[in-house]
């Protein structure tokens, strides 16, 4: 398995910025889970093949590419780009994103193929199969309903917490997991933001700290992901003060194989 996070922020020089607005994983070409870059970032190998986006949760900077990908793809498409998602959130890119004021409501409309789009509701804790991929979804403690996952091949297995707060129930999913390659966990702001973190319900080094100890896989490597770009230098001076050696920052670009 192959796993990409996406570039969104990119340096005065045009390379990709370790400070990132946007969050969309890519797993082997044509999978994606969330789509805050899908559109802009994604290679055209991807754009050919993706046709299946998993949502965490619609918070804007995981569907902002959302629209633009089915805008760019919709002459094109021989069948419709799945979206899985909880009905909430369906419910929300419905009447805020797709609802004709904001961006055409994809769901409702034809290229000379058939539909374009279309929408596969999962129920918290659900389990299914995307392509090649297995997927759990899991609950965890954001500010809107909000999924992690774990998503699994004939060879590798990983657990993506998605955007969250403390947790038990992702913690004890994944700790009943012997096979587990690699953990992707949040850490949006530093611990001087505590309590913005708490009211918007994020992690800082040191909540990120507390949650790591209710992992019992300790050797299992774990990369952080989604740190808030204003405070990225801090978060990350702190992430790394934490002095844990599986820990370390998920690579922007980098292609994870497992």
């Amino acid at each position: 398995m192959r796993l990409q996070l996406l570039p969104s922020t990119f340096e005065e020089n045009g390379t990709a910025s370790a400070r990132q607005h946007l969050t969309s994983f890519v797993i082997d070409d044509c999978v994606a889970f969330d789509a805050g870059s899908l559109a802009m970032a994604s290679s055209r190998v991807q754009k050919e093949q993706i046709r299946d986006i998993v949502l965490s949760h619609a918070h804007l900077d995981h569907i902002a590419g959302l629209p633009l990908f089915l805008d760019d793809l919709f002459a094109s498409l021989t069948e419709p780009v799945r979206i899985y998602a909880e009905a909430e959130v369906v419910k929300v890119l419905e009447r805020d994103i797709f609802n004709w004021s904001v961006y055409p409501r994809f769901s409702e409309l034809t290229n000379a193929n058939g539909s374009v789009m279309e929408y596969r509701c999962f129920e918290p804790g659900a389990e299914f199969k995307v392509r090649h991929l297995n997927v759990q979804t899991v609950s965890v403690n954001h500010k809107v309903p909000s999924s992690g996952f774990i998503v699994s091949d004939d060879s590798s297995k990983f657990a993506l917490t998605g955007d969250t707060a403390s947790m038990s129930e992702f913690w004890n999913v994944v700790n009943k997991i012997d096979d587990l390659s690699a953990v992707l966990v949040e850490c949006a702001f530093p611990d001087e933001l505590e309590e913005l973190a708490h009211i918007s319900h994020h992690l800082t080094p040191s909540s990120l700290q507390r949650e790591l100890a209710k992992f019992k896989r300790g050797n299992c490597p774990i990369y952080v992901a989604n740190l808030k770009p204003a405070y990225y230098e801090k978060t990350a001076a702190q992430i790394a003060a934490l002095g844990i050696a599986n820990l370390s920052l998920l690579e922007v670009g980098r292609i994870y194989e497992w």
